[in-house]
């Protein structure tokens, strides 16, 4: 396999345009690699620079299998191929998953986190890499939301946008209305005045809707919610990072829904 020197060739083009949000996602470092290929993510192009290790080999030969091209890069391609400041040495194009938002309802009880507004990348992804570490069954968020298939919120999921539905939508409150005619309690997280998160029975098929960085919820969602939930917090906190509340409340859902974990009071949320 000859090695590419050009920063001019044109597999730059293709994983530069997957860094500004095309069709295919941009995956950088071997662990995200490793999280696409052993989800069945659909890998088109892969490039290296330095000889992989057995287990890397392993790893790209697999892609390979499944029609990955394989490129070999120099330093300063590589350098021009990925967005990250430190390259670690692999960078791949990927197809993004598409999941209809139905997928998100099981297995029942549904957990569903739908985000209204989280701009911040990193934000998107961490609430991301939260809901599948608490065994939430998907993610719902808006068009305002970052892109959860970007370079930067795909790395901090750390491929947990993988492992669970996950569905961008321009209007996800209509898709949520619908799930609550069949059953599903939608709630909505504010900062303060709702019911405790380990009074409100999370126990149930459940929508948790979470607002953006600064302005949280809409004052219209969060009135149309079944109920409200609050994180306890000491009075000296306004509020927490919404990734960080995102984990707290999933988690909580997580310790309800154990084996033998009594079923909380619902003290209600209007």
């Amino acid at each position: 396999m000859s090695i590419i020197t050009s920063r001019h060739h044109p597999i730059v083009k293709e994983f530069r345009e997957a860094a500004r949000g095309s069709e295919l996602m941009l995956l950088d470092g071997w662990h995200l690699l490793t999280e696409a290929v052993n989800a069945g993510i659909v890998i088109e192009t892969l490039a290296i620079c330095g000889p992989p290790t057995a287990e890397e080999q392993t790893l790209v030969d697999r892609a390979s299998r499944d029609s990955a091209r394989v490129a070999e890069v120099s330093g300063s391609v590589l350098n021009a191929l990925s967005p990250v400041n430190s390259p670690t040495g692999v960078v791949a194009t990927a197809r993004r998953p598409e999941t209809p938002a139905a997928a998100m309802l099981s297995p029942s009880p549904a957990l569903v986190l739908a985000g209204l507004g989280i701009q911040d990348p990193g934000n998107a992804g961490a609430v991301i890499r939260s809901a599948a570490a608490a065994g939430a069954t998907g993610v719902l968020v808006d068009d305002a939301t970052a892109d959860p298939w970007g370079w930067k919120a795909l790395r901090a999921s750390m491929g947990g946008v993988f492992h669970l539905p996950v569905t961008r939508s321009r209007n996800p409150l209509a898709t949520v209305n619908e799930w609550r005619e069949t059953g599903v309690a939608v709630v909505a997280a504010v900062p303060r005045d709702g019911v405790p998160m380990y009074s409100l029975d999370l126990q149930r098929p459940t929508v948790v809707l979470l607002g953006g960085e600064g302005p949280g919820l809409p004052g219209e969602v969060v009135a149309s919610a079944d109920a409200r939930v609050t994180i306890p917090m000491s009075h000296a906190v306004e509020s927490l990072n919404v990734a960080v509340a995102a984990a707290v409340i999933l988690y909580e859902a997580r310790r309800q829904r154990a084996p033998g974990a009594p079923k909380p009071v619902d003290e209600g949320g209007r």
